[in-house]
């Protein structure tokens, strides 16, 4: 059910304002909008350091859905900071948005935000990060899970391929406070822990950075390694900023290439690293099929509908089946480092610059 269904919410999400709209549109969770009011829809972003990618390309890809669908939409960043973040969102009530969409800094910022939505009939989104105990209408995201199991099998697969026996492992994973970071270590653990349990592997740290911070990512990656005597053999980092910050350290201790390192979001630096031999793989989500997932959903809410996703998530705190669209990814290593860029996600331009363009041609990117 999943691939036909994903192949909806990439193309046909847009399409949501053709719908019939279904029951009553002045409830709390059909949200302010009716055929009378205009739809107005907010998004607040979380940062523009722990991901390049909400500001390049979930901003773009959610500025064109809402464009190519004339209709009013706010897009604000609230840098990584909470009073900010609950600021932008009292602002985009009082100015009358039909539609919050968030994603959140923590599920405890996150539940006061849309709580206080809803309260004003406004109706609200959870975008790429799921908010524990929160009220939101619907929840668009990757399967998170599979981005972990990915990075698990990848890791695997580098160490394989290097000949790499009885490996010690560590781990940078994401943001304790960041719902996703859980998910993704649920993923790759469910590869390594059995080869943990049985000896096949070492772990020799298993760390989490707080607000996915690179730079703090680089100070506790350096201690795992002073720890483990300078012997890792593989670093399962949760993205491409925690990978990078591990690579660094490695270029320090020249034993990048060496040392297979993990990542997501394929980043321009993180496909670098890659296509350079200092990074093993990393995790490719499509945000525009996300971003137009999610501006589809916000747009029919805003219009008072209500659509059937065919998917559900449980919200463990709350107790509740989120509707949900999850969308599928995919690993990337240097054999199809190409796709990303055929895809429109980094431009040739971005990732083959200087040094890279030689290693750009190598890879079959022209």
């Amino acid at each position: 059910m999943r691939k036909g269904f994903l192949t909806f919410a990439a193309a046909g999400l847009l399409a949501a304002g053709s719908m019939a709209a279904c029951g009553d549109n002045g409830g709390s969770d059909q949200g302010r909008g009716d055929s009378a009011k205009k739809p107005k829809i907010g998004v607040i972003l979380p940062d523009s350091k722990s991901s390049a990618r909400w500001e390049t390309a979930d901003r773009k890809y959610l500025e064109e859905a809402f464009k190519a669908a004339g209709v009013e939409a706010k897009i604000d960043n609230a840098q990584d900071d909470k009073n900010a973040f609950q600021t932008i969102a009292d602002t985009m009530i009082n100015e009358g948005v039909t539609v919050l969409m968030i994603v959140n800094l923590d599920s405890g910022t996150g539940k006061a935000v849309l709580d206080r939505a809803k309260s004003q009939g406004v109706a609200t989104i959870d975008y790429d990060r799921l908010t524990l105990g929160g009220s939101a209408a619907y929840y668009v995201s990757f399967d998170n899970e599979a981005v972990g199991k990915l990075q698990g099998e990848g890791l695997v697969k580098c160490l394989t391929d290097k000949g790499v026996k009885n490996p010690t492992i560590t781990y940078l994973n994401g943001s304790p406070t960041d719902n996703n970071a859980t998910l993704f270590k649920n993923g790759y653990d469910s590869v390594l822990k059995p080869k943990f349990d049985s000896k096949e592997y070492t772990k020799a740290a298993d760390d989490s950075v707080p607000k996915w911070d690179n730079a703090e990512a680089g100070t506790i990656f350096e201690q795992q390694l002073t720890n483990a005597g300078g012997k890792i053999d593989g670093v399962l980092a949760a993205n491409d900023g925690l990978g990078n910050a591990a690579i660094s350290v490695l270029k320090k201790n020249k034993l990048n290439g060496k040392v297979p390192v993990t990542g997501q979001d394929a980043t321009a630096e993180g496909l670098q690293n890659i296509l350079a031999g200092d990074q093993c793989m990393t995790v490719y989500k499509a945000v525009k099929k996300e971003a137009d997932a999610a501006a589809g959903l916000a747009i029919a809410l805003a219009k008072g509908e209500k659509k059937d996703t065919g998917q559900t998530v449980k919200d463990p705190e709350g107790g509740r089946d989120v509707p949900a669209v999850l969308l599928e990814p995919k690993a990337i290593f240097k054999d199809n480092v190409k796709d990303v860029v055929d895809d429109g996600y980094v431009t040739k331009e971005e990732l083959c610059a200087g040094a890279y363009a030689k290693l750009c041609a190598d890879a079959g990117i022209s």
